[in-house]
């Protein structure tokens, strides 16, 4: 094996002790160049594939018994060099063989007792093995994964607490505190009852410990019974003549409290915060800088975690800019918020009707009185949710009333934007989902490119004839170059059984982009979904779900769960940036799996989702002149989602409308020489055009990995 400059080789092997094949795995770094291989002193072609995300190429060939010498040369400027040498015998692929398989078994041993290892840890650290039997199977659950997928161990999971305090030693940063020109008063409204004197001193003592210190606190006793609560508070008014305090006459709850504490407020910015809770030390400052940046900006909100029994912290909440669907969904922008004190006087405060989701209401109707671009997320950890028992911190059937109160917050905010619509709670989370009214019919065009394949086409047509509830549609099939005779017989088939059947014929060569842009330009409907030929419907109302957000003014692109025909997730919604370019979601795991914030049940906006089954206006499709004929292959839909997002439209994944997709999980991207250069254009064409979303996806969070969806990285 030689090693140049510019091309390193990591691996080279011919394995299989029957059936030969050749397989090199390494790096190259310059962009004009040509592989060759040889075998026997013959030219031979061969299988290449890039590994996004590491840049690394896979070359692959299938050999005979008889051949012998195996030649892999790299042609660069003309000159051709030798990287690869070897000799195909039976003796050396038996030696192989056997070397991978003590190396998988050694590995495999490795993975096994390190994760056993770090559980033990872990149980004896949070419970000494005294696990409540709720959890066992929870616990079970995530060491099957973590032996399965045995790179999980390159990445810490945001969800188990050893790893997460890990993480944070090594990764959480803030802003030196620097004199700043603008310094408006933030007024922190804390309403506060019968809680322990040690949880509401150390919320108040976090707040005095604030780097910025143009700050009030405003506290309001909603009629406290425990002395110890008023004895804090009383303590705390004479330390600093900041910390304000109001003793309510009877119990009103959270809202009035809150209302009262706002009437105390003077401040030009208003934070809520809760009275068992904590500041990280630099959270009013972060906010403050931002106001500095833009002062136009309304409403700031930042990432938050837990402080559990322990005092350990845990459970975080790495959320994204704001996005408007997710937060229909739950509220996830939660703590910590500083918001225009202007606007909240506006809106009248908080509503008692619904205590227990009095925030998740007051920013469904605050979102509603200033736009997206005065709407700031800081990507830090600037708030701690102390988890007490009884609080939704805990469990959010401790509350279970908030859930409906959130219920009806959502669709109060229905009412209010005159848009017709039922907000259910989902199965199995306690979220939302909305089913928005579709009675007024519009057509849909589904259009599905096919060449042959009249077995899987046919699976694909007789589903959406089948079971699909929703009866205006039409069906265009976009034959491009179809050869075999079984395929027009299924379209003379189709189109006898069926008036909303149609052939369209695109004879040029593939290119996706220009096919269903020519489906497009020959139907006529009011809204359009791009289909493929390979996807099997599982949901009756699927046109119906998509159809109610695709409605919807401000939605651009809507995407559904796809699903393998093992039952695991295919499309979960579409991450810029995760493995090179970008890449699906939530690859591989159970269809049911609960993930955190429900985001496989209900709907979430994301940068992008799949055209393998999307739904989006004509008017939409037109505005922004359909799909990029430029991308013939790869990431035209990623393009088509980015320019509708950058018309202010948002995309979003329903998990509700659930399809199989029977595509090959183990199928690489672009498997020979020619296809692989396609696939590299094209993937410039997207880093050259999207660069700036590409680095820093609006609706991930710059904390999670690029390498493995929803995780943190080690190094």
């Amino acid at each position: 094996m030689k090693q140049y400059d510019f091309i390193g080789i990591s691996s080279q092997q011919i394995t299989g002790v029957n059936n030969p094949k050749l397989r090199v795995v390494g790096k190259i770094t310059t962009e004009k160049y040509k592989f060759k291989l040889y075998i026997d002193g013959k030219e031979s072609n061969f299988d290449f594939r890039m590994v996004p995300g590491i840049d690394e190429f896979i070359l692959e060939k299938d050999l005979s018994n008889t051949s012998k010498k195996i030649l892999l040369t790299v042609i660069v400027e003309k000159k051709e060099y030798e990287v690869v040498s070897l000799t195909n015998g039976k003796v050396h692929r038996i030696l192989n063989k056997i070397k991978n398989s003590s190396k998988k078994s050694v590995e495999s041993i490795k993975v096994v007792f390190g994760v056993l290892g770090r559980g033990i840890k872990y149980l004896w650290k949070q419970y000494h093995f005294l696990v409540p039997p709720t959890l066992w199977k929870k616990y079970i659950r995530e060491f099957k994964q973590r032996v399965k997928y045995r790179d999980l161990n390159a990445f810490y999971n945001p969800f188990n607490v050893v790893e997460y305090n890990e993480w944070l030693e090594k990764n959480e940063k803030f802003n030196e505190y620097k004199k700043l020109k603008y310094e408006p008063m933030i007024s922190i409204l804390i309403p506060v009852y019968n809680i322990g004197k040690e949880y509401l001193s150390d919320c108040l003592d976090s707040i005095l410990a604030q780097t910025y210190q143009n700050f009030e606190v405003c506290l309001v006793d909603d009629h406290s019974t425990k002395e110890e609560t008023k004895e804090v508070l009383e303590e705390y008014k004479k330390k600093d003549k900041r910390i304000r305090v109001k003793y309510r006459k009877e119990n009103g709850h959270i809202s009035k409290a809150t209302n009262d504490a706002l009437k105390m407020a003077k401040g030009e910015f208003i934070a809520l915060m809760d009275d068992d809770d904590k500041l990280a030390p630099e959270a009013l400052y972060e906010n403050v800088l931002v106001l500095n940046n833009n002062k136009k900006v309304d409403m700031i909100y930042s990432d938050e975690d837990k402080i559990n029994l322990n005092g350990k912290r845990c459970d975080p909440n790495f959320k994204s800019d704001f996005a408007p669907d997710s937060l229909l969904s739950s509220n996830y922008i939660c703590h910590f918020t500083v918001l225009r004190k202007t606007i909240i006087e506006k809106i009248g405060g908080e509503r008692s009707e619904y205590d227990g989701a009095q925030d998740y209401d007051l920013f469904l109707r605050f979102t509603e009185n200033t736009t997206p671009e005065r709407i700031y997320h800081i990507p830090k950890m600037l708030y701690h949710w102390r988890m007490v028992e009884g609080s939704t911190s805990m469990v959010i059937d401790n509350k279970g009333y908030a859930l409906e109160r959130g219920r009806l917050a959502v669709e109060d905010a229905l009412k209010r934007r005159k848009i017709k619509g039922k907000v259910k709670i989902a199965k199995d989370c306690p979220y939302y989902y909305i089913e928005y009214d579709v009675s007024d019919n519009p057509k849909v065009e589904i259009i599905i490119p096919t060449k042959d394949l009249a077995i899987t086409t046919r699976k694909c047509l007789e589903s959406i004839y089948e079971k699909t509830t929703y009866k205006n549609f039409e069906i265009c099939l976009v034959n491009n170059n179809s050869e075999k005779q079984e395929t027009f017989d299924l379209f003379e088939e189709f189109k006898n059984k069926h008036n909303n059947f149609k052939v369209l014929d695109a004879n040029f060569e593939f290119n996706y982009s220009k096919i269903n842009n020519l489906a497009v330009k020959n139907t006529k409907s009011d809204y359009i979904v791009l289909l493929n030929n390979d996807t099997e419907i599982i949901t009756p109302n699927w046109i119906e779900i998509m159809l109610g957000y695709a409605k919807q003014e401000h939605i651009g692109c809507v995407g559904a769960k796809l699903i393998y025909p093992d039952n695991t997730i295919q499309h979960g919604g579409v991450v810029l940036g995760l493995g090179g370019v970008a890449s699906h979601v939530f690859l591989g795991f159970d269809r049911n799996a609960t993930v955190w914030g429900g985001r496989l049940s209900v709907p979430y906006n994301y940068s992008a989702v799949t055209a393998a089954c999307l739904m989006v206006s004509r008017k939409k499709y037109n505005e922004v002149k359909g799909l990029e004929e430029d991308l013939m292959v790869a990431y035209n839909d990623v393009d088509f989602n980015l320019k509708l997002l950058k018309k202010g439209y948002y995309n979003v994944f329903v998990p509700m409308a659930e399809l199989y997709h029977y595509e090959s999980k183990s199928r690489g991207r672009d498997t020979t020489s020619e296809k692989y250069k396609r696939f590299v254009l094209e993937s410039k064409y997207m880093y050259n055009k999207w660069n700036k979303e590409i680095a820093n996806d609006r609706f991930y969070n710059q904390n999670y990995s690029l390498k493995r969806g929803y995780m943190l990285d080690k190094k």
